[in-house]
């Protein structure tokens, strides 16, 4: 796991990081999803994210391990924002959206389901090879010493 970088300003932040392509995910969900302190929250958006990766090292990378995963979080006072891309050809519009599939027994087909349902907002990029997923920030009383309360902690 390795940062590549990250911005800081007033009203939001960001970091990028790369991880090789793997489906040992957990120390890097875990990294993703350092600023999100509600256990429900977290517990929520790692299955997203943990859906989102897993289908980006599958479908997106063919799980070769020699290709890697992007992934910049970006944190502002309303939204946790996640985009991930592969270094794959992209999906196809066709089958970007969430439903489950006709037949329950199916191994396909529940990830994108799952990761609608868990974050308030999904966009794709239009080459299909980078999923940005986006939950809004529960709202929290104002420190009494922050002046700014759109001031990250």
């Amino acid at each position: 796991m390795r940062g590549l970088g990250c911005f800081r300003s007033r009203t939001f932040r960001w970091s990028v990081f790369r991880f090789p392509s793997t489906l040992q995910l957990s120390p890097y969900l875990k990294k993703l999803l350092e600023p999100v302190k509600c256990e429900e929250t977290l517990l929520r958006l790692e299955l997203g994210l943990h859906e989102a990766m897993v289908n980006a090292v599958k479908h997106g990378n063919s799980q070769d391990p020699r290709k890697f995963l992007r992934v910049r979080r970006i944190l502002t006072p309303n939204w946790f924002v996640w985009q991930i891309q592969d270094e794959g050809k992209g999906l196809p519009h066709s089958k970007r959206y969430g439903c489950l599939p006709s037949e329950l027994d199916s191994d396909r087909g529940r990830g994108l389901f799952l990761i609608h349902k868990c974050f308030d907002d999904v966009r794709w990029s239009n080459r299909g090879n980078r999923l940005q997923l986006s939950s809004r920030r529960k709202k929290t009383f104002i420190d009494e010493d922050s002046q700014d309360p759109s001031v990250l902690p």
